[in-house]
C-alpha cells in the first residue's frame, strides 16, 4: 500500500481529534502536546517503526518511548490503530478507575507501553538503557554475518524532557558510548505550563547535543517529507545517536489555542474542540471516531512487520543453535538460585568482613554464573565493590558488561530501568547510601513499574566515620522503606549478604536495594537452625534466651553483632534477651502471621538498634519500645568514637536495655 502524505494527514488528523474527544470526556488531561506531535506520530507508526502487536515481546522489534508523558493520548491512540488491546471504549475510559488508559503511559496497563513515563527526563534516559540493553545483546550474539539484534529506539522528548537535568546527564552517556540505532526527536513547541519557554530557557540545545557526541538535525515538525527524511538520515548515522528538533506548534488545529499554554494541560472546551474539528475538516458532531482508511493503513502495516517478524525468526532458527542456544535461554530465563547458592564464598565465623566486600565476592560468581548480569556504579566501584575484574567494560564506544555511568546517580538508575524494561538484562547499580535521594525519582519509578533492578547502596550508616555527616546516611534506609514495592535488605554480616544477592536475583516484581557496611563487621557465628537463608523470611531469631524473653532486641545490619554481644552479657543481670536480625521489612511482612507472632513474641518488651532513624519501626516494637536509634545528624569522626557518642556500644545497649526495664 503506497502511503500518500493524504493518508498521513487523515492519520494525524484522527490522533487529534481522538485527543481532544478523550480529554474533553475525562475533563483532564493534556490535549496540546499529542496535537502538536500528531504529524510525527503519523510518519513514525505508519511508515518507520518495526513491530508486531501479534507478539508485543519479539526481542528485535523497535521501541518507542513517550517521555513527553503527559502527551500520553498520542500513545493511546497509535496502539489502537496498530491493533494493540486499547480499544475505542478504553480511550473513551480515558483517565478512569481501573482503565488501559491512564493520565500517564504506565507499563503494566497495556502491552506497547514500553515503558511508565510522566516525570520529565526519566524516559529520556529509559530509551538510553533499553539502547545499551540492546548492544549488550548484539555483542553476545552478533556476527559478522548475522545480525541477530539491529533494531531502533525512537522516543519523542519535550522542552520539558531537555530543560531536566538527568537528561543531561543521560545524553552525555549516550554519545560517549556512542550508541547508535538511538533516534530521539525533540518537540520543540517552546511552551511550558507557564508560558513559553523563553521565561526560563534559551540555551542552544542543537550546540550542546553536538557538544554531547549526536548528530542532530533541525526539521519543521509539520511536514511529512522533512520528518521521514531526517529519520531515515538518522537511521544511516553510525556510531552516535541522534536528535532530530522537530520545531511544532502545541495544539496544532485549535483556531483559539494552538500555539498558546492553555492547551498544555486542561481540557480544550467543548465550544473550541468543535471549532477545532471543523478548522481541520472533521465534523463537530462525531466523537470517537477512527476512519476505515486509518484503520486498513494500520492493517496492511500490521501485516508488513509480521512478514519481516516471520523472517527473523527464520534467521534466527538458522543462526542461533546449540550453545548459543542454551546461552540466549540463560538470558530470558530465571537464575537457578540453589544452583548459584553452592557456588557463593564461604566466610568463616569469626573473621570480619565488610557487607560490601562480601558483596564483591558475590558479584564475582554471579559475573561466572549469569551472563546477563551487568551493572557498575557512578564513579564508586573501587569504594562498594561493584567491579568485576576479567569482563568487559563500558567506554568510548564500546560496551561491556561493567558499566562506568560516571558521577552521574539520577541518569544511573533512570539508564538501569531502561535495561530493566528492556528485558534479558539484570542491571544492578551502585553508589554510597548517602546518594540514594539523587536516584529517587527513578528508584520510585522502578517500584511502580515491577522492574527487576538490583541496588547496591554501600558506606550505610554513621559507621562511615570521618567523612562525617554529609556522608553518614542517617535517614536514608527509613526513607527508602518508605518507597511501596521496594524491597529493602540490610544484612547483618558476609553470610547474610551471600542470601540477600539471591533474594534479589529471585525477585521478579519490583527492585531490590542492598544495604552494605563500609567497616568490617563479624562474620556471625549461627546455630544450626539459624542459618543465612532465614533472610528469605525477612526477619529471624538469630539469637535466642532460655525460656521466655524478658526483651526482645530488633536490629538489623552492622547492629546485629552488637546486640548479640550485648545480649550474651544481658544474662549476667538474669535479664533474658531475643536477638532478632530483621533485615528486610518488606518480606517480614510477607511471612504468615503465626510466623511473624512468634518471631516478634507479642506482649513482650521491644528494643530497636538501628544506627539510622526510628522511623518506621513503631510498626513491629510499638509506640513505646526502647529506640537506640539515630534522631540527629552524625558528626565527623572514627567510627569507634562515633559508636561511643550515639550509643551503639554493648556496655551502652546493656544500659539502656537495663534502665528501660526497669520503669
Amino acid at each position: 500500500m503506497i502511503i500518500t502524505n493524504d493518508d498521513l494527514r487523515l492519520i494525524a488528523t484522527t490522533i487529534r481529534t481522538l485527543t481532544m474527544d478523550a480529554v474533553q470526556k475525562a475533563n483532564s488531561g493534556h490535549p496540546g502536546m499529542p496535537m502538536g506531535c500528531a504529524d510525527i506520530a503519523a510518519v513514525l507508526w505508519a511508515k518507520i517503526l518495526k513491530h508486531d502487536p501479534e507478539n508485543p515481546d519479539w526481542v528485535n522489534r523497535d521501541r518507542f518511548v513517550l517521555s513527553a508523558g503527559h502527551g500520553s493520548m498520542l500513545l493511546y491512540s497509535v496502539l489502537h490503530f496498530s491493533g494493540y488491546d486499547i480499544t475505542l471504549d478504553d480511550i473513551s475510559n480515558f483517565r478512569q478507575l481501573n482503565s488501559k488508559t491512564p493520565g500517564h503511559p504506565e507499563h503494566s496497563a497495556a502491552r506497547g507501553i514500553e515503558t511508565t513515563t510522566g516525570p520529565l527526563g526519566q524516559g529520556f534516559a529509559n530509551g538510553i538503557g533499553m539502547a545499551l540493553a540492546r548492544d549488550l545483546l548484539a555483542a553476545e550474539f552478533n556476527t559478522p554475518e548475522n545480525s541477530i539484534i539491529d533494531h531502533y529506539i525512537y522516543a519523542i522528548v519535550s522542552d520539558g524532557d531537555i530543560m531536566e537535568g538527568i537528561s543531561s546527564e543521560a545524553a552525555s552517556l549516550a554519545g560517549h558510548w556512542g550508541l547508535a540505532k538511538l533516534i530521539y526527536i525533540y518537540d520543540a513547541n517552546e511552551i511550558t505550563i507557564e508560558g513559553d519557554t523563553d521565561l526560563a530557557f534559551s540555551e542552544d540545545v542543537a550546540g550542546r547535543f553536538v557538544a554531547h557526541g549526536w548528530y542532530v538535525q533541525k526539521i519543521d515538525g509539520h511536514d511529512y517529507l522533512q520528518i521521514e527524511k531526517a529519520i531515515k538520515k538518522a537511521q544511516k548515522t553510525a556510531g552516535r545517536p541522534s536528535l532530530i528538533i522537530a520545531k511544532t506548534r502545541i495544539a496544532k488545529g485549535s483556531p483559539g489555542k494552538e500555539g498558546s499554554e492553555d492547551s498544555h494541560g486542561a481540557p480544550l472546551g467543548t465550544d473550541e474542540v468543535a471549532a477545532s474539528k471543523k478548522n481541520i475538516g472533521c465534523s463537530p458532531e462525531d466523537s470517537f471516531c477512527v476512519p476505515q482508511r486509518v484503520y486498513d493503513i494500520f492493517n496492511d502495516r500490521r501485516k508488513k512487520c509480521k512478514r519481516i517478524h516471520e523472517a527473523w525468526k527464520k534467521n534466527f532458527k538458522a543462526a542461533v543453535q546449540g550453545d548459543i542456544l542454551a546461552r540466549w535461554n540463560k538470558f530470558f530465563s530465571d537464575p537457578d538460585i540453589d544452583a548459584i547458592r553452592k557456588k557463593l564464598p564461604a566466610f568463616d565465623p569469626g573473621k570480619k568482613v565488610a557487607t560490601r566486600s562480601a558483596s564483591g565476592k558475590v558479584l564475582e560468581v554471579l559475573f561466572k554464573e549469569l551472563p546477563n548480569i551487568a551493572g557498575g556504579s557512578a564513579d564508586l566501584g573501587p569504594s562498594n565493590k561493584s567491579f568485576v575484574k576479567g569482563f568487559g567494560e563500558s567506554g568510548r564506544k564500546k560496551t561491556g558488561r561493567n558499566i562506568h555511568f560516571g558521577v552521574r546517580e539520577h541518569a544511573m538508575a533512570a539508564i538501569q530501568n531502561g535495561m530493566a524494561f528492556y528485558g534479558g538484562i539484570i542491571p544492578f547499580t551502585a553508589t554510597f547510601l548517602a546518594f540514594l535521594d539523587y536516584m529517587r525519582p527513578p528508584i520510585r519509578l522502578a517500584a511502580l513499574s515491577g522492574l527487576h533492578t538490583i541496588y547496591i547502596f554501600s558506606h550505610d550508616s554513621l559507621f562511615v566515620g570521618e567523612d562525617g555527616p554529609t556522608h553518614q546516611p542517617v535517614e536514608q534506609i527509613a526513607s527508602a522503606r518508605a518507597i511501596p514495592n521496594l524491597h529493602v535488605i540490610r544484612p547483618a554480616d558476609a553470610e547474610e549478604t551471600k542470601e540477600a544477592w539471591l533474594a534479589a536475583l529471585k525477585r521478579k516484581t519490583g527492585p531490590t536495594m542492598l544495604s552494605l557496611t563500609r567497616q568490617d563487621v563479624p562474620v556471625i557465628q549461627r546455630g544450626a537452625d539459624r542459618g543465612p537463608e532465614l533472610l528469605h523470611r525477612g526477619a529471624y531469631i538469630i539469637m535466642e534466651c532460655e525460656g521466655e524473653p524478658d526483651i526482645v532486641i530488633l536490629t538489623s545490619g552492622s547492629e546485629v553483632h552488637i546486640s548479640i554481644a550485648a545480649a550474651e552479657n544481658l544474662k549476667e543481670k538474669n535479664i533474658r534477651a531475643r536477638v532478632v536480625s530483621f533485615p528486610c521489612w518488606e518480606l517480614f511482612d510477607e511471612q504468615p502471621e503465626e510466623y511473624r507472632m512468634e518471631v516478634l513474641s507479642h506482649g513482650t518488651p521491644k528494643a530497636v538498634v538501628e544506627a539510622g532513624i526510628r522511623m518506621g519501626w513503631e510498626k513491629y516494637a510499638g509506640p513505646h519500645a526502647l529506640y537506640i536509634t539515630m534522631e540527629s545528624f552524625g558528626v565527623s569522626a572514627p567510627a569507634a568514637a562515633l559508636a561511643e557518642k550515639f550509643g551503639f556500644t554493648k556496655d551502652a545497649i546493656i544500659a539502656q536495655v537495663t534502665e528501660y526495664l526497669k520503669k
